[in-house]
């Protein structure tokens, strides 16, 4: 597409042009020897309101120098869940302000209106799957039912980790588990990533980028799947 044919409107640019630009923009930092502090500033920044995840540079510098996997991973976990406060925090005290803005624009997820408060409605499959388990048909009364496992569950995912962070601190997940479940989450998700890489070089990351986001939603009912079954015995 030409510059002159999307001024002339008749080739308009797509609505995910820039998400493309940004993504390039990530990879080009895979090439610079400020490529970790790329790494870091990504990760906090993703916590909170950058849209493109960091598993994106994380691979290419893992790829780069498969022998400092641990080290990428170390710091793009540390800086996620650093980075996790500053979502609580605009969950707290900036929800209606800043908070629904990044959740629908950058995010994009859609609001409803539940009980005068907006709220998230689950996937269909979830609800089919486990009913009443869950705790209800909406996020926030999914975090009243299972608090900070929501948050453990969620930083596992392809879900934007910001939507975890902001609903979070909507949900007033107490800080310290909300911090350790961030911590555990976020290790396993990157170390995993990176450890594959390292072991298995481009092939795995073919493989990660084509089957990742249907293995993490699989791992995930498997998961929620557990815990109702646990809950049920006990």
């Amino acid at each position: 597409m030409t510059d002159n044919a999307a001024t002339e409107g008749t080739a308009p640019v797509s609505k995910w042009a820039w998400h493309k630009r940004l993504y390039n923009w990530m990879l080009s930092w895979a090439d610079s020897k400020y490529g970790l502090v790329a790494l870091v500033v990504i990760s906090f920044a993703e916590s909170s309101f950058f849209p493109i995840p960091p598993d994106v540079l994380l691979i290419a510098l893992v790829l780069g120098a498969p022998t400092r996997w641990y080290r990428y991973a170390f710091w793009c976990t540390l800086a996620s869940v650093a980075g996790g406060l500053a979502g609580y925090g605009i969950g707290v005290f900036a929800w209606e302000t800043v908070g629904i803005w990044i959740v629908t624009t950058i995010a994009h997820v859609d609001l409803v209106e539940v009980d005068g408060q907006m709220d998230i409605a689950l996937p269909s499959y979830l609800i089919s799957s486990f009913g009443d388990s869950l705790g209800g048909k909406y996020l926030f009364q999914v975090y009243e039912h299972w608090n900070a496992w929501i948050v453990f569950i969620f930083g596992l995912t392809p879900l934007p980790y910001k939507l975890t962070t902001i609903t979070a601190g909507v949900a007033q997940v107490n800080l310290p588990v909300f911090m350790v479940a961030s911590l555990f989450a976020r290790a396993c998700r990157f170390f995993v990533v990176a450890w594959i890489l390292s072991r298995w070089g481009k092939p795995a990351k073919v493989f990660i980028e084509r089957y990742f986001n249907l293995l993490c939603v699989v791992f995930v009912i498997l998961l929620i799947g557990g815990f109702v079954l646990i809950k049920m015995v006990l």
